[in-house]
């Protein structure tokens, strides 16, 4: 479920707390949570509602001056709509996570270990490091050239990212990536290990 910034932003004042959406089927679930760009977004409710049953409080809840503008802003398809009731449950993990670079050899094992099962459950093989080093050597560097250079395409690419972004080891900038500071230390010892 994507969510603009700015809607963001009205979701943590608690100006919103409605979203609508139109699915083929659910995009999110109930007592679940997501990760955006502004934070972690929690799922209250997820329900299927009929245009005539939208409220103007609803509507007003979802960020619209009225039911017409909602529906209006929903004309993009017929698929049904989703009242999704949403919090703003906190900051994303993953900022202080990569920030942290002062890890113990315990700490930095485990985060290795991570990414050596990262590589024994892809058909890719061993890419962990390859891709460490890429966003070391080529930080916001446009995701195409970077997908590029290692021989896939973008959407092939940009969930392998997201893999060690979850670790806290890369961030995304509005161009391309680079290295968090736990990233660099991590990509470090690897190096260490591998000239041994």
């Amino acid at each position: 479920m994507l969510i603009k910034d700015e809607i963001l932003e009205r979701i943590k004042n608690g100006e919103i707390t409605l979203l609508f959406r139109r699915w083929s089927r659910p995009g999110a679930k109930a007592g679940g949570t997501q990760m955006t760009q502004g934070g972690v977004i929690g799922i209250d409710s997820v329900d299927v509602v009929e245009p005539n049953d939208i409220t103007e409080m609803e509507a007003r809840e979802a960020g619209f001056p009225s039911v017409a503008d909602l529906l209006a802003h929903l004309s993009y398809r017929d698929d049904p709509i989703y009242r999704i009731r949403i919090h703003f449950a906190g900051e994303d993990p993953r900022i202080a996570l990569r920030e942290n670079a002062d890890l113990s050899e315990t700490e930095i094992a485990e985060i290795i270990e991570k990414l050596r099962k990262l590589d024994k459950n892809s058909k890719r093989g061993q890419w962990t490091q390859q891709y460490l080093q890429l966003i070391h050597d080529h930080p916001a560097t446009y995701s195409g050239v970077l997908a590029k250079i290692v021989g896939v395409e973008i959407p092939q690419f940009k969930p392998w990212v997201r893999k060690l972004k979850a670790l806290g080891l890369t961030e995304s900038l509005e161009r391309g990536y680079r290295l968090s500071p736990r990233g660099e230390k991590v990509l470090e010892d690897l190096r260490q290990k591998h000239d041994r």
